[in-house]
This record gives structure tokens, C-alpha cells and sequence, in this order.
């Protein structure tokens, strides 16, 4: 069977190596060139870097059988190409999604729906503010002020040009690959003297747990970005499917 996937994440790394294995034909898209890098190389699967407009998607899904969705929780925007991408080609597609996280009730973590809420409430506190979630989103902080931000980011020049440009001192700026353990977590809290640490809903892949509790060992609050709907099945079970294990 000739499986096309979108990964991005561990589990999707993972998944094509098992349907490999199991005699599927896999061809792997991922976004980036160290995407490419962590996916790695093994036998059955072509992996393919870069950006994938929705046109350039319906081509690649021509020929092929079903496609699998494991990008991350949060992109939401390439989602969307996937799903209507198969819509269009009338290829099936299976959407893997993480377990959610169980947040209700939680002492110590503040709910928001989104990086500007996450800002918005931050810019109304005091203290220093470890932000876990990307370069991407450090222009919504700039109202917080940049000298109480420690972005914790991808090493890359595009990471330091992005926190450059939000004007991030250099001594704030933690350049490291994730997920991280607990002690790591605790670790740069102590370092820096955080009181706020933002985060996303990743799971337990994305090293959530971790964090909760390295939050509540620091005393530091745990703002979590909640995720946005979404629907699916487990990786268990698409490996069940296709007699992969």
C-alpha cells in the first residue's frame, strides 16, 4: 500500500518506520530541513523537506492509497490543506492526534485559548516569563516587554534573528533542542528566577507533564495554551490497521 505522511512529530517518525517495516511504501513530508534531519533515513520511506502548498499536495497524493496526518496539535493551518487536499482527490485521510492532557482543576496552571490571551494576562503581572512555545509567536509578548522574556527556542539562526527582532536581550535567549526532561525544566527556572512559564497543550509527547511538574517543584505558574479542536485516532490504532506494529 503506498501511504503518504505528514509528520512533524515523534509519533509520525515513528509511524512511517513501523509501516515501513510492515511492507507499506512510505513517502514522508516534512517542513523543514532538520525536520528531514530528525526523521532520518531507513529503508522504505522517502522523506521530502519543505513547505507544501495545497496545489503541490494534490499532487504528491496522486498514486497513492491513503494519507496519514500527524503534524502537530497547533498546525492548525496545514490541516487544513491535508483535509481538503483529500477531499479534492478523494484519497482517505487519517488524522492522528495526541491524548489530550487532563487540565481541569489544576493548581498552579492558568487556561488561555491563545498566545495573545497568554500575553494579555502577562502583561497585567510581574516577574520573568520562561516562553516555551516557539519563535514564531514572540512579536504577541511585545506589549509583556521584551527584558522580562526568556525564549526557549530552536537553535537555529532563524530562532536568534526572530529574537533579535523582538528585541530579546541576548542573555535571555536559551537556545536548545527539546523535549526536555523534568530537571532540565527545573533546571533554567532556578537559573533565570521564572515565575511564569508558557507552554502548549504537545501531550505527553511534547514533554507537558515534564513541565506541569517542574513548574510546581520552581513555584512558577504553568500558563498553558489549550489545543485546538481536533479530531482523529491513536497511533495504536492506525498501527493495528495496517498490520503494523
Amino acid at each position: 500500500m503506498n501511504i503518504l505522511i505528514f509528520s512533524g512529530t515523534g509519533e509520525g517518525r515513528d509511524l512511517s518506520k513501523a509501516l515501513a517495516r510492515a511492507g507499506h511504501t512510505v513517502t514522508v513530508c516534512v517542513l523543514t530541513e532538520y525536520g528531514k534531519e530528525e526523521q532520518g533515513e531507513y529503508e522504505g520511506v522517502t522523506v521530502l523537506a519543505g513547505k507544501k502548498p495545497p496545489e503541490e499536495i494534490v499532487k504528491l497524493l496522486a498514486g497513492m492509497d491513503v494519507c496519514i496526518d500527524a503534524t502537530h496539535p497547533f498546525a492548525t493551518h496545514i490541516r487544513e490543506s491535508i483535509k481538503s487536499s483529500c477531499e479534492e482527490t478523494g484519497v482517505r485521510r487519517i488524522r492522528l492526534v495526541r491524548e489530550e492532557s487532563d487540565l481541569d482543576g489544576l493548581d498552579g496552571v492558568v487556561l488561555v485559548d491563545s498566545a495573545e490571551e497568554a500575553a494579555e494576562y502577562l502583561s497585567g503581572k510581574e516577574g520573568r516569563i520562561l516562553l516555551t512555545t516557539g519563535a514564531k509567536d514572540l512579536p504577541i509578548y511585545s506589549s509583556v516587554g521584551p527584558e522580562r522574556l526568556y525564549p526557549r527556542v530552536l537553535p537555529f539562526a532563524s530562532s536568534l534573528e526572530a529574537c533579535e527582532n523582538a528585541k530579546i536581550p541576548r542573555k535571555n535567549i536559551i537556545g536548545m533542542q527539546g523535549p526536555f526532561i523534568k530537571a532540565m525544566n527545573v533546571a533554567l527556572m532556578e537559573q533565570f528566577g521564572i515565575s511564569y512559564m508558557v507552554t502548549k497543550d504537545s501531550g505527553k509527547e511534547g514533554g507537558f507533564e515534564d513541565k506541569l511538574e517542574a513548574a510546581r517543584d520552581a513555584g512558577a505558574v504553568l500558563i498553558v495554551i489549550r489545543r485546538p479542536d481536533d479530531e482523529g485516532v491513536s497511533a495504536e490504532e492506525i498501527l493495528n490497521e495496517f498490520g503494523a506494529e
